[in-house]
């Protein structure tokens, strides 16, 4: 008996320190001062997180390859996915390292040579020019920016041939212009060398030996990995990936990619901000004027990261040997950047500390209890048993949202929104998150684009409800596998309503519509 209590014991030991992350996939788990940082440091910037204009959905600290701390902002959850935005370039951009590696391809291969049947009528000089390099590290030439033109054309499927046709303005090389639909085209030049999509084509490379699954990724109207955005994955894969690049090419021991690539594709190939001395304030203090490289911006303090709209990130700082992988929705990139600088940064020290339990019992009990908060629990039983399971018939263009109906049971409401070719039910808790999935696609940075969200499975939300006055409904509703939520308002005026719908990325879009009830 005693031998099989010592046995428990030693392999519950085993696990908590991580020593099975191997077999789990899970990366290995270490406490904050055995790899060199403070606990106290963690939750200063937890604290400041909570302080800030910044909505974090998930944190994740790696220390010399080991994770010493990790939260997650419920209704946010370790085992969802999340729409990483621009994040998504740096895992095409490992593509073309792979392919690079394999002897397949050279970065100077010429764009126009994989794509003969999509070409212009007349190629122009600079358009001739333009070679794998030019879309990596996003200096194209191509002027204005060409993704949102391409992207909405309703009339063109082929976003190869949209980029080729676009104007080529300068020379290819020499000018920095972020340009998402550069990014596309390496996912085009990967599916055209493969006969893979870009998402399978990294699966055995990358995916697999890195313990990574569940991924998906959006496709555009010919089948192909949107590749400059669109990568959905969990937190934890972005660490993973953060270590991965690290290690510069290694994971497990072993070396699944050339050392020599990352350090090519991590390290500066074009300036933001060419001719500004790299003493000036403003290129001193700011996270986008360290110069571009392959499809990985370079951060102060030596570090570069993998970058996405509305704060997604993977920040890898090699003289730190630390990694953190941030899921988040802001406004403000470079603040919540200049607070893992503020606060983690230099709390990273060379040796290990001396333990301290009472501290990090405190770390681990913050961490384990961040919240987004559910609406407040309200009451209004006249009101909602005057909307209760009647429909709601909406003014407004074809395909939009047609009627609203209304079920509340026991501190839930179902929405029921009909639009021309499709319904959706959403469930909201009074007091709470009730979570559900839809196949609605939620809010997003491209959604006006064509073939938006194709290629995603269905969508995992959270929803919650209360009344912000005896005639105003309000109920948000959490797309938890992206940055967004959209906001219902509904005010009751007898027997008619006006509905807005706002997305919590761009206001402005707001739907109104006004409706009554159908008798």
């Amino acid at each position: 008996m005693r031998f099989n209590q010592l046995f428990v014991t030693i392999f519950f030991v085993l696990v908590q320190l991580g020593l099975s992350a191997q077999q789990t996939n899970r990366l290995q788990r270490s406490i904050p001062e055995a790899e060199g940082i403070s606990s106290k440091a963690i939750l200063k910037f937890i604290d400041a997180v909570n302080h800030s204009k910044h909505e974090l959905h998930s944190f994740i600290l790696l220390r010399h390859g080991k994770v010493v701390a990790e939260t997650w902002w419920k209704p946010y959850a370790p085992e969802l996915k999340h729409t990483l935005y621009s994040t998504s370039k740096s895992f095409t951009s490992t593509a073309i390292g792979f392919l690079v590696t394999e002897k397949r391809i050279s970065v100077d291969d010429k764009v126009i040579s994989f794509f003969p049947n999509d070409l212009p009528d007349s190629i122009s000089p600079f358009l001739s020019q333009m070679r794998i390099k030019d879309l990596l590290t996003m200096s194209t030439g191509q002027y204005p920016e060409p993704t949102m033109p391409v992207l909405s054309n309703s009339t063109e499927d082929n976003w190869v041939k949209g980029f080729l046709h676009f104007p080529v303005m300068y020379e290819p090389g020499t000018k920095f212009s972020y340009n998402s639909l550069a990014t596309y085209m390496l996912s085009a030049i990967v599916q055209k060398v493969t006969g893979e999509k870009l998402i399978d084509y990294l699966t055995p490379r990358l995916f697999t030996p890195l313990g990574i699954s569940g991924m998906d990724w959006e496709i555009d109207p010919m089948n192909r990995n949107v590749g400059g955005w669109g990568l959905r994955l969990k937190t934890e894969d972005m660490a993973k990936f953060g270590e991965f690049l690290l290690q510069k090419g290694k994971w497990n021991g072993k070396q699944i990619i050339s050392s020599a690539w990352i350090e090519e594709a991590t390290t500066k190939k074009i300036e933001q901000m060419p001719g500004v001395p790299a003493t000036d304030s403003n290129k001193m203090s700011s996270d986008w004027a360290q110069g571009y490289c392959y499809q990985f911006w370079r951060c102060r303090n030596n570090a570069f990261r993998a970058d996405g709209a509305y704060g997604q990130y993977i920040i890898v700082m090699p003289d730190q040997d630390a990694v953190v992988a941030i899921t988040c929705e802001t406004y403000d990139l470079q603040n919540e950047l200049n607070l893992v600088w503020k606060y983690i940064f230099p709390a990273l020290q060379k040796n290990s500390l001396p333990a301290n339990a009472k501290l990090y019992k405190q770390l681990k009990t913050v961490l384990s209890s961040q919240t987004l908060q559910p609406l407040p629990v309200s009451e209004n039983s006249i009101a909602e048993h005057k909307m209760n399971k009647k429909e709601f018939i909406l003014d407004g263009p074809k395909n939009s949202i047609r009627s609203v109906a209304f079920n509340f049971k026991e501190k839930e409401c179902v929405l029921t929104a009909k639009y021309d070719t499709s319904t959706y039910n959403f469930r909201f808790g009074s007091g709470k998150w009730i979570t559900d999935k839809t196949t609605k696609p939620g809010p997003g940075l491209l959604a006006l684009a064509k073939n938006s969200s194709a290629g995603l499975s269905p969508f995992k939300v959270a929803g919650s409800y209360n009344w912000l006055s005896k005639d105003s409904l309000q109920l948000k509703l959490r797309y938890i596998e992206s940055p967004h939520t959209e906001t219902f308002l509904i005010v009751l005026n007898g027997d008619q309503i006006s509905l807005s719908v706002t997305p919590s990325n761009d206001s402005e879009m707001a739907i109104k519509r006004k409706g009554k009830i159908n008798k």
